[in-house]
């Protein structure tokens, strides 16, 4: 999958008191760029939970923090490469604000069964979206 970029606003309630995107939020944003840029692929969770049963879910988060993001700022979240698994996505993403880097976040993603939570491999459509 081609690098995807999210660009988002930074809000009041993302932020901690000193104004300043508190921590967490930056798992929220880069959750919602990795369901944005499957959904462009052709590929949206949905379809892989209400037509498989399967899910992916974090297994693994390393975060490098490297500037502040401030209130009512623009970002862009930075999606991609992907790396695949039989049953496992490893993925970068980058956030940036005004063309600097602010943060760098590499996660580790597990595809499940919903009916027990085992191990599932990614089905072909999903590897080969991811792949591409």
């Amino acid at each position: 999958m081609r690098v995807f970029r999210l660009k988002l606003r930074v809000y009041y309630e993302d932020t901690d008191a000193g104004g300043i995107v508190y921590h967490a939020r930056y798992l929220a944003f880069a959750e919602r760029a990795r369901t944005e840029a499957l959904r462009e692929a052709g590929v949206p969770h949905d379809e892989l939970v209400t037509q498989l049963g399967l899910i992916f879910v974090v297994r693994r988060v390393e975060m490098d923090y490297l500037r502040p993001v401030r209130l009512d700022a623009e970002a862009i979240v930075e999606t991609g490469p992907w790396a695949l698994g039989a049953a496992t996505v490893d993925v970068r993403q980058r956030f940036e604000v005004a063309g600097e880097d602010t943060g760098r976040l590499r996660i580790g993603l597990a595809c499940v069964r919903l009916s027990d939570g085992r191990p599932a491999r990614i089905p072909q459509r999903w590897r080969e979206a991811l792949a591409e």
